[in-house]
């Protein structure tokens, strides 16, 4: 038995034979999350960034994203999930004790908004770097409005061992190089990440109803939940549904990366951040002195297509992220799909972490054919249902031009992906076979997901959204002011935030061309052939 014409349960076998189990526990994960600061009334915070906080442009764990009021919180990769969630918490607790009586909004769908305009763009010190950074802000508010780019969630990344790879690739005939090996490999993982995308927001969506004054002026169909609250029904994630950010595919204006491999994946890229829009040429690029965007193309640059899921690879200073992939190729996958679960104070709990990962390792190693045009809309056509109707009963979703029923579907996977847990474990019992287990009562019965539990804790105590996600808010501020941060980690956050002072201060002092010039220096890059 050849382990390329391997069952999915026979891979695991071989693999568990070869020590895949321990090669396994070097694998790494890392978090990205997103939390809007507000006021104690809910309102959107018009303070600038946290002095103490350091600077949101190099500041290796604290940073903003669209909005002066959108921090991002970011760990290192580690091996631990368990560290990564102490290491996030470590963050929290810093932060409040510098965030006077404002809070971490404990939800991804925002608090009650006034428009667009009231919502400050992200500002990161007078370098062309951090122009660059604000402008491309700029023209995200003027490409899809402001108000979906304050939608907050969480990234998932996880890459494998250099001991797994070795094992793996062990396991397979030698007919490419290591890089290319990979690409390869990481690329059929996404695939099928994205295959499977819908599962995601049905275990773990927490956004089945949002604030009315987030879609004012909107035409849609969402059902008032109360006078405050919209809301579908059995909905899971409006963040993943299309209320949420999206390129404007359906308009033209947009595109869809291919993923058949990392060179087609880049190659797409490159073609929507060098192919002018009419569409956004009617913005203009550079009205009077002020850059309203920081160009006319179908993307601005790689960072704004939207996608469940990213290969990455880490970028040097001002390296655009197609030549980090052309020369370097995949260093880890990004799941981007997450909502923030208010249940949870650090937004996502040890149990999420462990089935994540299994799902990870399960979709890469199934096999993983290339996605058609045909396969492609069914994907899409998932998510949506998913995102908006996931937990009506009996409802069928796309699968090999059949349907099938979400319950049906998401049995099986679950059933599919216990010895991939158990190979995590290194056995029959562990901690991600455990956390894979308490999610089939969520597939038996609905109620127990937490879009579900939000719904109806709202009903119970008669709050709409705005008021149970203040609430929860409130409460999460409680719970991290309870604590104590170790005087040594206070100590690393300190000092971090001072050396990114200092940094943002060189980069200031260092630059040496105009914002034209720097721009145009930043788009004439170009690299070598991508691995893969």
């Amino acid at each position: 038995m050849t382990f390329s014409h391997a069952t999915l349960e026979q891979r695991v076998l071989l693999l568990g034979e070869a020590g895949a189990s321990e090669a396994l526990t070097g694998s790494r994960v890392g978090l990205e999350k997103e939390g809007l600061r507000v006021s104690c009334a809910g309102q959107l915070s018009d303070t600038p960034h946290p002095a103490a906080f350091g600077s949101a442009l190099t500041h290796p764990y604290i940073t903003t994203d669209f909005s002066e009021a959108l921090i991002e919180l970011v760990t290192p990769a580690l091996t631990d999930a368990r560290a990564v969630l102490d290491f996030l918490r470590d963050i929290h607790l810093y932060l409040y004790r510098h965030l006077d009586d404002e809070l971490l909004w404990a939800t991804s769908m925002p608090c009650v908004l006034k428009g667009g305009a009231g919502i400050p763009l992200a500002r990161y010190g007078s370098s062309n770097a951090a122009t660059m950074k604000t402008v491309y802000r700029r023209g995200l508010g003027n490409r899809y409005g402001r108000t979906m780019q304050v939608i907050a969630g969480i990234h998932f990344n996880f890459s494998f061992s250099e001991a797994f790879w070795t094992l793996y690739q062990d396991q397979r005939p030698a007919t490419e190089d290591p890089l290319g090996f990979r690409s390869e490999a990481q690329m059929g993982m996404i695939r099928n990440l994205q295959r499977l995308g819908w599962l995601v927001p049905y275990l773990f969506g927490a956004s089945p109803a949002v604030c009315a004054s987030f879609v004012r002026r909107q035409d849609t169909d969402l059902v008032p939940f109360d006078a405050q609250t919209l809301h579908y029904p059995y909905a899971t994630s409006l963040r993943m549904g299309d209320i949420g950010y999206q390129n404007k595919q359906e308009e033209g204006t947009g595109m869809k990366a291919c993923y058949d491999s990392l060179d087609a994946y880049v190659r797409s890229l490159t073609w929507a951040i060098e192919t002018p829009c009419p569409q956004y040429e009617a913005i203009g690029i550079k009205v009077g002195d002020r850059y309203e965007q920081l160009n006319a193309n179908v993307l601005q640059i790689e960072n704004e297509y939207y996608s469940t899921v990213r290969p990455k690879q880490i970028t040097e200073w001002l390296e655009k992220p197609t030549l980090a992939l052309r020369r370097r190729g995949i260093r880890y996958v990004e799941l981007r799909s997450l909502d923030v679960n208010l249940f949870e104070p650090l937004g996502l709990g040890l149990e999420q972490m462990h089935v994540l990962e299994s799902l990870m390792l399960y979709c890469f190693l199934q096999e993983s054919p290339g996605i058609g045009s045909r396969e492609r809309r069914g994907i899409d056509e998932n998510l949506v249902l998913t995102a908006h109707r996931g937990r009506e009963p009996g409802l069928e979703l796309s699968r090999e031009r059949e349907r099938v029923t979400l319950r049906q579907w998401a049995s099986e996977v679950l059933t599919e992906m216990v010895p991939v847990a158990e190979l995590l474990d290194g056995g029959s019992e562990g901690p991600h076979v455990d956390s894979l287990r308490r999610q089939r009562e969520k597939i038996l019965h609905p109620d127990a997901t937490p879009s579900a539990r939000m719904l109806a804790e709202m009903r119970a105590r008669g709050e709409s959204f705005f008021d149970f996600a203040q609430r929860l808010s409130c409460e999460h501020r409680r719970h991290f002011q309870a604590q104590a941060l170790a005087a040594e980690r206070s100590d690393d956050f300190g000092r971090w935030a001072a050396e990114s002072i200092v940094k943002q201060r060189e980069i200031e002092d260092a630059d040496d061309l105009s914002f034209d010039d720097f721009l145009e220096r930043y788009f004439a890059q170009s690299g070598a052939r991508t691995p893969g």
